[in-house]
């Protein structure tokens, strides 16, 4: 049998059909692959989930012990009492989540850990025959007029008082077999932000390009970054003029503050009183396309609070769904026609130590049954126009679609 080396033996798993995972790091990206387990989560059997995590009475693997993986949309409702009607849906599993036995370490030079014996012969690792074709042209599950009526029904809501934000969704498909691997690297050439990841699995494949982080947990400290402001890119803008635009810009403040307040209100419910605290109010972040208006929101833990209340408390994340968050999730649920799946769900993972980091699932792209459906949204507020967020939620896509264009 061949051993490989590091190099061969990672560019030998990007062309074969094994599952796995690459996930952005600080520095680098790490790859998440030979997964001893994959379970698919419910609401009926989270609960078991969660506990299992937790089980681990010696850790095997130091850089990683632990699941990784996403919680969907309709999870993410289903976990909070939140129902969703009858929409288009195409069975997109509403969570997954994997337990990795080797772990690659892509920095200035690529290091793997593995719990597994002989792991990189090369007999494991078959180049796959997969016939990949992609269109680069894409259809859009509302046109302006249909966004404009929709617009209406939500802004007289909000006139109502049933409402104060609320992020429509809008969907580009088109017909595609992607090599996930080629197509994740393509993304981070030109917009690799902090939550890129890509799932790759036998029968599907979800690359993501998220700002977004939703929570941090660390022993008894969590942390949230909501995003709620956008800013179009071009040749003639800056970070000082994006950071100008969204100080003086009376919209994107009160929307900002409106998702600070619903976040502050999640992260509350599992920590201890007096501790939550503002760290960071208010600063921009630079992307391919645009630029996000960010805070930065710290607290301590109750004692009492499990890992299950704070995803409950947290999940879906109140910046991509409106505010109030309950009644603006009844409201999406119950006009929106095309199912979200993973689209404002997250991702991420737990360790056997209770700790969990998970974003939210935006600028993603699902690869599903030679269909590949990028997923967008965008804030109505009273001061909102159905022209430009139509136009944002086109901005919020671009990242993804130009991969299509190389």
């Amino acid at each position: 049998m061949i051993l490989l080396n590091n190099k061969e033996y990672l560019n030998r798993l990007f062309e074969s059909d094994k599952p796995l995972i690459i996930y952005k790091a600080s520095i680098g990206y790490d790859v998440y692959t030979d997964f001893s387990d994959s379970i698919n989560i419910t609401k009926s059997n989270i609960d078991k989930f969660i506990n299992k995590t937790l089980t681990s009475t010696k850790i095997r693997n130091k850089l990683f012990d632990g699941y990784i993986g996403f919680f969907g949309y309709e999870l993410c409702c289903d976990l909070i009492g939140v129902k969703i009607p009858k929409q288009k849906n195409n069975r997109f599993p509403k969570s997954i989540f994997y337990k990795p036995q080797t772990i690659i370490k892509i920095r200035k030079n690529i290091t793997i850990e593995s719990i597994l014996p002989n792991f990189k012969y090369v007999k494991d690792l078959i180049k796959t025959n997969k016939n990949f074709f992609y269109e680069n042209k894409f259809n859009v599950n509302l046109s302006f007029k249909q966004y404009s009526k929709l617009f209406k029904k939500f802004s007289l809501k909000i006139r109502q008082g049933k409402t104060y934000q609320i992020k429509l969704c809008q969907k580009y498909r088109n017909i595609s077999n992607l090599d996930s691997v080629k197509f994740f690297w393509r993304l981070m050439k030109v917009n690799s932000s902090p939550e890129s990841f890509l799932i790759k699995d036998k029968n599907y494949s979800i690359i993501s390009c998220s700002p977004e982080t939703l929570l941090e947990k660390n022993n008894n400290k969590i942390f949230t970054k909501p995003i709620a402001g956008t800013y179009k890119k071009t040749s003639k803008t800056s970070l000082n003029k994006a950071k100008i635009f969204f100080d003086k810009n009376e919209k994107e403040n009160k929307e900002h503050n409106m998702i600070v307040d619903m976040e502050r209100n999640d992260i509350s419910k599992i920590c201890k009183a007096g501790t939550v605290k503002i760290t960071k109010l208010k600063f921009v972040e630079e992307y391919k396309d645009l630029y996000h208006y960010v805070t930065k929101i710290t607290g301590i833990l109750k004692k009492s609070s499990t890992n299950l209340d704070i995803i409950k408390a947290m999940m879906p994340g109140g910046s991509v769904i409106g505010c109030p968050k309950i009644n603006t999730l009844n409201l999406l649920n119950s006009l929106e026609k095309d199912s979200r799946n993973i689209f404002t769900g997250s991702f991420g993972y737990i360790k056997s130590n209770g700790d969990m980091h998970f974003n939210i699932i935006i600028r993603a792209l699902v690869n599903y049954h030679d269909i590949c459906e990028i997923s967008v949204a965008s804030g109505i507020i009273l001061d909102s126009t159905a022209k430009k967020e139509y136009q944002e939620n086109y901005i919020k896509a671009k990242s993804l679609l130009d991969i299509f264009k190389k």
